[in-house]
């Protein structure tokens, strides 16, 4: 695909590329773009996990394009399935997502950073939430990263907007890894063939009762898995792969999976 998302695909993995010079900013119709991308991919049995990264070698994505919304794009317009970036509201979203940060990553930019599951960065990637020196409120950031990070490191990063070195970012947790800017994608691919390699419907159960136990206590969600409650689960406990995987450990092999 050309124009201002760029995708790649090989073998099970999807590589989507934020291509809008000069600063990867998000628009409206950017937004749907990236939306219909991932429903594709989360509902292509064949695609088994995506990296999400930016263009060049100075900005991941800095979040909502000011210029657009300067021209007439409304804040809380039609951003597309997924909500803002495509992916942070796209319901049943299963499947392992990695995000390579190569530079700036801001505002809604780190709110689609924090919607992934692993988050490896460039030794330059710096991170910010600065919608509060233009006077708006960053949303999905201000019901995440609390949630990610200490609340006191959270609440000083929303109510400043000061920038964290990524060493910063790496010492609160919400960085797994920083890496030369020139080993980034390479180590992004090597860890999504890993991912590649691994059971699919197990991705999907956990990705279902980590999300779902944000929201609930202990004790209601495991009554939920045990009673198999979560869709995701029951079709794992139903499925050929829960089988595969303990004659592979009983014969002592590598299991074939199947996703079904």
């Amino acid at each position: 695909m050309t124009g201002p998302i760029l995708t790649r695909r090989e073998g099970g993995i999807l590589e989507v590329t934020i291509d809008r010079p000069k600063a990867n900013a998000i628009d409206l119709k950017t937004s749907r773009v990236m939306g219909e991308i991932f429903r594709n991919f989360r509902d292509d049995p064949k695609l088994r996990v995506a990296i999400i990264t930016g263009a060049g070698e100075k900005f991941f994505c800095p979040g909502w394009d000011l210029k657009a919304a300067a021209e007439g794009d409304p804040v809380d317009g039609d951003y597309g399935v997924g909500g803002f970036g495509g992916m942070q509201e796209l319901r049943d979203l299963n499947k392992p997502i990695i995000a390579a940060v190569n530079g700036i990553c801001c505002g809604g930019g780190l709110e689609i950073a924090l919607s992934t599951d692993i988050i490896l960065a460039a030794e330059h990637a710096t991170f910010a939430l600065p919608e509060i020196r233009s006077g708006t409120l960053a949303d999905a950031a201000s019901i995440k990263l609390p949630k990610r990070i200490p609340y006191h490191i959270a609440m000083d990063m929303l109510l400043t907007g000061r920038w964290l070195e990524v060493v910063e970012a790496s010492r609160w947790g919400f960085v797994n890894e920083i890496l030369p800017a020139s080993r980034l994608m390479e180590r992004a691919w090597e860890l999504a063939r890993l991912l590649e390699s691994g059971p699919p419907l197990v991705y999907a159960a956990i990705k279902e009762v980590v999300r779902e136990a944000e929201g609930r206590d202990f004790q209601t969600t495991m009554n939920k898995i045990t009673r198999r409650q979560f869709r995701t689960v029951d079709t794992l406990y139903s499925s050929e792969d829960q089988l595969e995987g303990a004659r592979a450990f009983a014969e002592k092999r590598d299991p074939a999976w199947k996703g079904r």
